[in-house]
């Protein structure tokens, strides 16, 4: 069965772990405990097709941030995730982006192909604009999530963990993503085990 691994990255407090706990384990997660790295693993049928989901869900505060050229290095797929009610968490994405860019190109990662143009191919990023049921606290709107996606050259969705809209989409999507690069030849797309 193939195993992808996803890596969920974004600001502090943006809902990282509450999307990945509703992905894995079906349940809302009320309380904020800032994560170190937790990862979860959840056998899913996307598409018709079985695979297995290993879900690394990371630490968003910059003490970490030495950690996470380790976590990038390791996943095939990101999730990049901010608050609809925070610009500050948004204003942080290029950040994430950029060393995601920067990680899979020094280490010459497999999910980091050249193409034939010799610029490099970038591993699937999902940018996920989350507390999309906080509609009176939006700070950034659902247009410039959009734009900032197109520039970076990632899907975009909006969800909201509490009530579990688009997280099952948010994280398939980039599986799909990935299997479309497997399937073309760019990259790995995952490993069976």
């Amino acid at each position: 069965m193939t195993l992808h691994k996803l890596v969920v990255l974004g600001d502090g407090g943006v809902g990282k772990t509450a999307l990945t706990i509703q992905l894995c384990l079906n349940h809302f997660v009320e309380t904020y405990d800032p994560t170190i790295e937790d990862s979860y693993r959840k056998q899913v049928q996307i598409d018709g097709q079985s695979c297995m989901l290993e879900v690394l869900d990371t630490a968003g505060q910059e003490d970490y941030v030495s950690l996470r050229d380790q976590w990038i290095r390791d996943g095939d797929g990101f999730v990049l995730v901010y608050a609809i009610s925070s610009r500050a968490s948004f204003q942080q994405l290029k950040s994430f982006y950029n060393q995601i860019r920067r990680v899979k190109e020094a280490s010459g990662s497999p999910t980091f192909p050249s193409s034939p143009g010799g610029t490099p191919g970038l591993s699937p990023i999902m940018l996920v604009g989350n507390k999309c049921d906080r509609v009176t606290e939006r700070e950034v709107t659902t247009q410039e999530g959009s734009a900032l996606a197109r520039e970076l050259g990632c899907d975009f969705i909006e969800a909201s963990a509490k009530n579990c809209v688009n997280v099952e989409k948010a994280f398939y999507d980039v599986v799909r993503q990935l299997r479309r690069q497997r399937q073309s030849g760019g990259g790995e797309g995952g490993s069976s085990k």
